[in-house]
């Protein structure tokens, strides 16, 4: 972590993704926790566009399908959530979260140990969760209000420890798997944890949308990890990697 604060693009990358984190705490106040993760997980596509148009990068067919498939899922997301303000929870929401996050500190050392990103980033993704089930109600308060509020703490210590396991899955993965791994995660907790926990509401008669609409998007940043590679370090695919340099996986939050 020392040496990643001095690497002017890891902080660049830092910094967009503290822009994310703040657009998506802002868009919390009012949309559920589900769409919000959704939008964040289908941020590759994002990636795709930027990279077609600015780095000249190649989308190949199975790509566009799975792009294609992340749209499909946030549209139907969209059309399933009821737009509602969450100004207090219960205590045991935040005992369980904290919980939550405990397990994924406690379990630390065996995902250190595990070959490759997957385990390390799955942590990354349960902890990213918590944030984002925790700052749901945070918008909704004075500004003055959220030092005193332990869920404010909660969702900073959350960032802090989700930051600290992407960053070590990065060291051993490439980005697809370890982004891919670290949403697929986020997804599926924090949209559980949301409808549960904070009461995160569905439209009515719209419930079979939000579960085709989760299936897809888990499926689709799953199946970038496949169809998708990274481009090495100064343009050139590794040695495990296929020439093509098709899109990255992006992590904004």
């Amino acid at each position: 972590m020392a040496r990643l604060v001095t690497d002017r693009c890891y902080a660049a990358g830092l910094a967009a993704q503290v822009a994310g984190f703040l657009l998506a705490f802002y868009a919390r106040e009012t949309l559920p926790v589900y769409l919000v993760a959704a939008a964040a997980c289908a941020a590759v596509g994002v990636a795709a566009v930027m990279g077609a148009a600015v780095l000249g990068w190649r989308v190949t067919r199975a790509e566009g399908v799975v792009l294609a498939v992340l749209t499909i899922a946030l549209v139907l997301l969209a059309g399933a959530a009821e737009p509602s303000r969450v100004t207090t929870v219960p205590p045991t929401t935040g005992w369980v979260l904290a919980a939550l996050l405990g397990a994924c500190v406690a379990l630390a050392p065996m995902a250190w140990r595990a070959r490759g990103a997957v385990p390390l980033a799955g942590l990354a993704g349960a902890a990213f969760a918590v944030l984002a089930v925790a700052s749901r109600p945070l918008p909704s308060l004075e500004w003055t209000a959220l030092p005193l509020n332990p869920l404010a703490w909660l969702t900073l210590a959350s960032a802090a420890v989700g930051q600290v396991f992407l960053a070590a899955a990065l060291q051993r993965g490439s980005t697809t798997s370890a982004g891919s791994a670290m949403d697929a995660v986020t997804m599926v907790v924090a949209s559980a944890a949301g409808i549960a926990l904070v009461g995160d509401q569905i439209a009515d008669g719209r419930t079979a949308w939000l579960i085709a609409g989760l299936i897809l998007i888990v499926g689709g940043v799953l199946a970038m990890a496949r169809v998708g590679t990274v481009v090495a370090e100064q343009g050139r695919p590794s040695d495990t990697e296929s020439s093509a340099q098709p899109i990255t996986q992006g992590n904004a939050r």
